[in-house]
């Protein structure tokens, strides 16, 4: 089969990834019994995430691909893990015990959890401490054929979501679960880093009840789509104020958030940069007694200025990571079936453009094509025959 790959041996001084053929998945329940529980699918859209673009440049994740396919002792991994797929074959608990069957259309939980450590069973799946990632630590969607454990399947309706929004539920969740962390009605608003998670969040906060929105984003293009998706004001971050990065707050920009928030700033920061100082802004341009979301993702070292106000004003800071499984699904699903809104609508139309320059042909894969549109619109989808 088809398979959009890479090659552990072209890391090193490249980029991208491969259209090659691989032997296709399969159910052998003799030889692998744990194959009762999974299905093989055939993806019909999938999701070029954040994460992707981070192995396609080399940003990120050598060490958790290398460790896994030295494991299996292979030299390529099949990236990808935001899918919409149909389902061809099930293994027999799979079918007697989730009813899955061929036909049946399904997303997927990108963290494959291992459901036996403590945190899986009690109720927190998305931080399991043995748990895969699709597309990293394991093979992964761009393909013709990916097989899936059936407990990591979401079934979805094409009559009430359309396919090229169904595709990208899991990185919609992000924002879900972000947005669920404290209650939003009738709150002020910030977000820091309006790239693709920052969209969704644009759009999630407003569903949840978010009165005053802003977006702060050193990226023009990022805040036009954000203001597309409705906005109240928009902040931009002049480039020589982001090109010497420091760990300080941008106080001019937290002023101008508490001008517009009674004074005192928003009650809800939401950082989604991975900028220490976008950190350090987001928690000066919030009120006393207000709230932090730490959603983006750096490695290293930071540092917290002024520590002793966020004990002082009572600030309170929450991490996110991943999804709820599976409370973040069913709200992200009831988000986009419900008729009181047009988060669905704004997703397809706004930040995947109506499909023009977002929407690619899995068997016509063009790297050169692809990257040139992976590095100007906030979300990519592949669509397969």
């Amino acid at each position: 089969m088809k398979a959009l790959v890479l090659d552990t041996n072209e890391w090193e001084n490249t980029k991208g990834m491969k259209l090659l053929d691989v032997p296709p998945p399969e159910l052998d329940e003799v030889r692998c019994p744990e194959d009762a529980n999974k299905c093989i699918i055939k993806p019909l859209y999938t999701g070029f995430c954040g994460s992707d673009k981070g192995i396609w440049f080399r940003h990120a994740f050598k060490d958790m691909i290398f460790d896994s396919i030295h494991q299996e002792a292979k030299s390529y991994r099949i990236c990808g893990h935001e899918l919409l797929g149909e389902i061809v074959e099930t293994g027999s608990y799979a079918k007697s015990h989730y009813g899955y069957k061929p036909g049946d259309i399904v997303a997927t939980e990108s963290h494959i959890f291992c459901g036996r450590c403590h945190q899986c069973k009690i109720g927190d799946a998305h931080v399991c401490s043995d748990h895969l990632i699709i597309g990293i630590s394991t093979d992964g969607c761009f393909a013709e054929q990916v097989k899936l454990p059936a407990k990591e399947l979401w079934p979805t309706d094409l009559d009430k979501i359309r396919p090229e929004v169904a595709a990208i539920q899991e990185p919609l969740g992000n924002a879900v679960h972000a947005c669920s962390r404290v209650d939003l009605r009738g709150k002020t608003v910030a977000i820091f880093g309006c790239g693709t998670i920052g969209l969704f969040t644009v759009l999630v906060a407003r569903a949840m009840g978010a009165t005053t929105i802003i977006g702060i984003d050193p990226d023009k293009n990022n805040l036009k789509i954000a203001e597309e998706l409705g906005l109240d004001s928009s902040l931009h971050i002049p480039l020589n104020r982001t090109q010497n990065p420091t760990p300080s707050p941008d106080l001019e920009i937290a002023e101008k958030i508490r001008q517009q928030c009674f004074g005192e700033g928003v009650d809800v920061a939401f950082e989604m940069s991975g900028s220490n100082q976008a950190l350090n802004t987001a928690i000066a341009s919030t009120r006393a007694g207000g709230d932090i979301i730490l959603f983006g993702i750096s490695s290293g070292d930071y540092t917290l200025t002024d520590f002793q106000n966020i004990i002082l004003l009572g600030k309170s800071m929450h991490s996110v990571v991943g999804r709820k499984v599976f409370q973040t699904w069913y709200i992200a699903s009831n988000l986009l079936m419900s008729q009181g809104h047009s988060l669905q609508d704004k997703i397809y139309e706004v930040i995947l453009n109506r499909g023009v320059g977002t929407l690619f042909p899995f068997k016509d894969f063009n790297p050169t094509e692809f990257e040139k549109a992976i590095t100007s619109h906030p979300k990519i989808v592949l669509k397969y025959d």
